[in-house]
């Protein structure tokens, strides 16, 4: 069986929170790690909210330091370092984000109360696991901005129909054919590829802060699921000049992206304070392009 990577929206809204929607925030967890994406301010306290522990962070990615995506860094920060935060968070961001941390630091956190980081610009595959990799392309935003794409690798996995009249007595001989091994067993071999079938991974993407733009096709190609942003709604008044003069997604956009990038479902994020209360129009733009389209909510946690 598929270990589980559970997804949850932390905060859904845009630069001014709303009473329903804290600023963005997106943790990802799979097997040991725990991935926040963005920061915004409050996050500290939404993971009180989730019944999650920060203290079991792993990584924070970056997209860009808009305040509403950066706000609660020294807040969890804090928290961290009071709870004896004993791992090095591994933080990645495009250009500038050694300088915006260490910014931080020297602001809000005393020397005396600071938690190890290792702080990694990145573009392209900067990070690969046995089970995983991140990849990060630039986005169109008014500032450095990245868009991430989580990717689980493929793994052969035991057919149980096929291996069972074998009768193998040993796990560990099991396991070698997951590796791509063949086997041995009373004389006879026991080839990988008869009795295994590939499964693909899984790819998970992130696009939050971006105008449309070639890479965000790119790097939602053939993904599972595309968590994006729709700030605004192209069916309204000035939305859709919004959108292009702050360099935003609408919720039609993010379905086109959806659409072209042949993904299997779209998570819309990142709502404009003006349609608190009116997601319903986001989500019916963006169903009349990409059917399997959902709205976010604030704490939502979805399985994949």
């Amino acid at each position: 069986m598929s270990n589980k990577i559970s997804i949850t929206f932390l905060g859904t809204g845009s630069a001014i929170p709303t009473e329903k929607r804290n600023h963005i925030s997106i943790l990802l967890n799979y097997k040991e790690e725990n991935i926040l994406i963005d920061c915004g301010e409050g996050t500290q306290r939404q993971f009180r909210k989730a019944k999650l522990n920060p203290c079991k962070l792993t990584r924070l990615l970056l997209t860009h330091f808009h305040g509403d995506h950066t706000f609660g860094i020294p807040g969890l920060f804090q928290t961290l370092a009071l709870n004896s935060y004993q791992k090095t968070l591994q933080i990645y961001g495009p250009k500038g984000t050694k300088r915006f941390i260490n910014n931080i630091f020297q602001t809000f956190i005393p020397k005396s109360n600071r938690i190890k980081v290792d702080i990694n610009k990145v573009k392209g595959k900067f990070l690969e696991t046995k089970d995983f990799k991140i990849n990060a392309l630039p986005l169109n935003h008014d500032s450095p901005c990245n868009g991430y794409l989580f990717e689980e690798k493929d793994r052969l996995r035991i057919d149980k129909n096929k291996i069972k009249h074998f009768n193998l007595p040993n796990i560990q001989e099991i396991s070698k054919l997951t590796l791509g091994k063949n086997i041995k067993f009373n004389n006879r071999t026991i080839k990988f590829k008869d009795v295994t079938y590939l499964q693909k991974g899984r790819r998970i993407c992130f696009i939050l802060d971006t105008k449309l733009c070639p890479n965000t096709i790119k790097l939602a190609k053939n993904s599972d699921l595309l968590i994006a942003e729709s700030t605004f709604l192209e069916d309204s008044e000035n939305g859709n000049r919004l959108a292009d003069d702050y360099k935003h997604l609408t919720a039609k956009q993010a379905a086109e992206i959806a659409k072209k990038a042949k993904v299997k479902q779209l998570i819309l994020t990142h709502f404009s304070q003006r349609y608190d209360n009116k997601e319903s129009l986001l989500l019916n733009e963006a169903k009349k392009v990409f059917p399997n389209t959902k709205i976010s909510e604030d704490l939502m946690r979805i399985e994949i």
